[in-house]
C-alpha cells in the first residue's frame, strides 16, 4: 500500500509540472494513459504477489535438516551419487537417471528409466531437485526421509541391481579414492558403513535447492513476471490447483486418489502395494510442480508427453471449471516461472 501512495503522488506531480503546460493535449493524454496503464499493471502485480505470498510462499534457501550438513559431507554424497562403479554393470550411477549438470533438471525425461541391464522401470523418474522439501518419497510413499531412501536405488533390481547392501559397502571400501573422505569426516571411526553412506547421500540431496523467477517475484521483484504469467498464477489459485499442489514446494507432501484410466496406468495400484489397505488403491504422491516444464513426460507412468495435455487431463478430472485455450497457455506460462533460473525454459 505505501508503494501505491508513492506511485500516485509521482503521477500527480508529473502531470502538474510546469514543463507540461506547453505540450499539445493529445501528447499529454497519451502520456497520462501510459502512466495510468503502468499504475494498473503495478497494482495487478502487487495484488497477485500478495496472494502468492499468503497462499503459497517462497522456497527457503535451505531444505530442512541441511543446516548441519558439512560441505565435505555434501561433497562425499556428490561423489557417491556420480559413481558408476556402484552399479552392477559399473556403467550407471544415480546421476544417470537424475542428471543435474548444465541445464538438466534432475530427471532423464524418459517415460520410465531403464536399469543396469536394460530392464524397464515401473514408474516415471521424478526430478531430484528440491527433494529435501518433500516428506513423501517415491510415487507410492514407501519412504518418508532421504536417509531411509538413500540405499534403495543401489539394490533395486530394476535400477542399479547390486545383489546386496554389503556389496555396496564393499565396493566403496575397495576404492582408495574414498579413503580420505571417510577419514576426514569420521576421524574417530573412518570405516565405511551404510549409516555414513546414507548421511552423505541425504546431505547431497538436501543441497539440491533450485531458485526460480516465481520466488524472486514473491520476495519483492514486482516487474519480473509478465501479464500472462500473472494471469496464470491467479488462475492457478482460482481453480484450486494449489489444493493438491500446495505450499511453497507446490506439492510433494501429500497423496491423491486417481481413478481415471485416462490419467494413469490402471494396473498400478500405487500406495496400496505398500500399505495393503484397499482404501489406498490408485493413491499416489502428489508431485511437486517446481521445474515441471523441464521434467516431462508426466504422471507416474510417464504416459503424457506434453504439459498442455497433462493440464487438460487434470482439469477435466479434478478442477472446478473447464479452462479454455488462452487460460491453459497462461497456466503454462506461469508454470515455467517455477523452473530453476539456471535451467532452460
Amino acid at each position: 500500500m505505501p508503494f501505491v501512495i508513492i506511485f500516485i503522488s509521482i503521477i500527480l506531480t508529473l502531470f502538474n509540472c510546469q514543463n507540461f503546460t506547453s505540450e499539445e493535449p493529445k501528447q499529454k493524454n497519451a502520456e497520462l494513459l501510459i502512466a495510468t496503464q503502468i499504475f494498473l499493471d503495478m497494482s495487478y502485480a502487487m495484488s497477485t504477489q500478495e496472494k502468492a505470498k499468503l497462499q503459497i510462499g517462497y522456497l527457503p534457501d535451505q531444505s530442512p535438516g541441511s543446516e548441519n550438513d558439512l560441505k565435505e559431507l555434501i561433497q562425499l554424497g556428490n561423489k557417491l551419487f556420480r559413481d558408476i562403479n556402484l552399479s552392477a554393470n559399473r556403467i550407471q550411477a544415480c546421476i544417470t537417471c537424475h542428471p543435474l549438470d548444465g541445464r538438466l533438471a534432475g530427471m532423464d525425461r524418459q517415460s520410465t528409466s531403464r536399469g543396469t541391464f536394460g530392464q524397464l522401470g515401473k514408474r516415471n523418474t521424478p526430478t531430484i531437485l528440491n527433494i529435501g522439501f518433500s516428506s513423501i518419497l517415491f510415487w507410492d510413499g514407501r519412504r518418508t526421509s532421504l536417509y531411509e531412501q538413500a540405499i534403495d536405488p543401489f539394490v533395486n533390481p530394476l535400477e542399479m541391481s547390486l545383489p546386496s547392501e554389503t556389496e555396496l559397502v564393499t565396493r566403496i571400501q575397495n576404492d582408495q579414492s574414498y579413503q580420505s573422505h571417510f577419514t576426514n569426516l569420521f576421524p574417530n571411526n573412518p570405516t565405511v558403513d551404510l549409516h555414513k553412506v546414507r548421511l552423505a547421500l541425504s546431505a547431497f540431496e538436501r543441497s539440491l535447492v533450485s531458485k526460480s523467477r516465481f520466488d524472486d517475484f514473491v520476495k519483492g521483484d514486482l516487474l519480473l513476471l509478465s501479464k500472462q504469467e500473472l494471469d496464470g498464477l491467479n488462475l492457478f489459485l482460482e481453480v484450486g490447483c494449489n489444493s493438491c499442489h500446495s505450499g511453497y514446494n507446490f506439492g510433494g507432501n501429500g497423496f491423491a486418489k486417481i481413478v481415471s484410466e485416462s490419467l494413469y496406468n490402471p494396473n498400478d495400484f500405487g500406495k496400496y502395494e505398500v500399505s495393503g489397505d484397499t482404501n489406498d488403491r490408485f493413491v499416489f504422491k502428489v508431485p511437486s510442480l517446481r521445474n515441471v516444464f523441464l521434467t516431462g513426460p508426466y504422471f507416474h507412468d510417464g504416459s503424457v508427453s506434453s504439459l498442455r495435455e497433462a493440464i487438460i487431463r487434470m482439469n477435466s478430472y479434478n478442477q472446478n471449471r473447464n479452462l479454455d485455450n488462452s487460460e491453459i497457455e497462461s497456466l503454462i506460462a506461469f508454470l515455467k516461472t517455477l523452473s530453476d533460473r539456471t535451467k532452460s525454459n
